[in-house]
């Protein structure tokens, strides 16, 4: 697939491509990976995020702050940025990657997006670079409020639902483990609709219950 259609997808067109086609290029490939690219496009995404909560929320804990970076930095919200983008039709793999997978692996995903923007940096500079990665993470800063932070998940979660009319959750306990002094609870939380199920445990029945609210929080890409 051409490299051009990647780049209408992430919003910039390369002035050096060959920074573009590092990024894309797995270590399996050799030498001339993207995990320089990597490293510092980690980088950048941290600061670029950071100080937009920052700016954002100037209310906000430090504490806050850090929950809500880590939830938008993260390799699994990086992987489906990356799915979003389809990124893996681009990727440049070794022989044994493609065999395994590999362009459907996470970790390679979310990697290859941390390289992207370490190359965009590198061909245009701090703002360019701000303003793409700003452009990506829209909806998900979008969701994030002060208002949710002290919610526990299983209030934000039936609140979500109500404002969409949908069906409260189902908890149920699947399993319960161990003497009366060290029990472990497994409970799961199922939804109607959107139908999605998910499992947790705890050594107690309401903190399973949370875990579990906690988990389906983040199948809904509200975590």
């Amino acid at each position: 697939m051409h490299i051009n259609i990647l780049e209408k997808r992430i919003g910039y067109v390369f002035i050096n491509k060959s920074l573009l086609e590092k990024a894309l290029s797995h270590r399996s490939m050799g030498k001339n990976n993207n995990e320089r690219l990597e490293f510092l496009g980690d980088s950048l995404l941290s600061l670029i995020i950071t100080q937009t909560l920052f700016t954002r929320f100037p209310e906000a804990r430090e504490g806050d702050m850090s929950r809500f970076r880590a939830s938008l930095v993260k390799g699994e919200t990086l992987a489906e940025l990356a799915r979003e983008f389809e990124l893996g039709d681009f990727l440049r793999l070794g022989e044994g990657e493609l065999k395994s997978g590999g362009f459907r692996r996470a970790s390679i995903l979310a990697d290859a997006v941390e390289a992207i923007i370490g190359a965009i940096y590198c061909d245009a500079g701090i703002d360019v670079c701000d303003a793409c990665v700003l452009g990506w993470f829209s909806d998900r800063l979008s969701r994030i409020s002060l208002e949710s932070v002290d919610k526990d998940p299983k209030t934000r979660l039936q609140e979500y639902l109500q404002d969409k009319r949908l069906p409260l959750p189902h908890y149920d306990v699947v399993e319960a483990t161990g003497k009366s002094h060290e029990m472990n609870f497994v409970v799961r939380c199922r939804l109607e609709k959107p139908k999605k199920v998910c499992d947790a445990s705890d050594s107690s029945k309401r903190g399973a219950q949370k875990k579990a609210a906690e988990q389906m929080l983040s199948l809904l890409g509200l975590n």
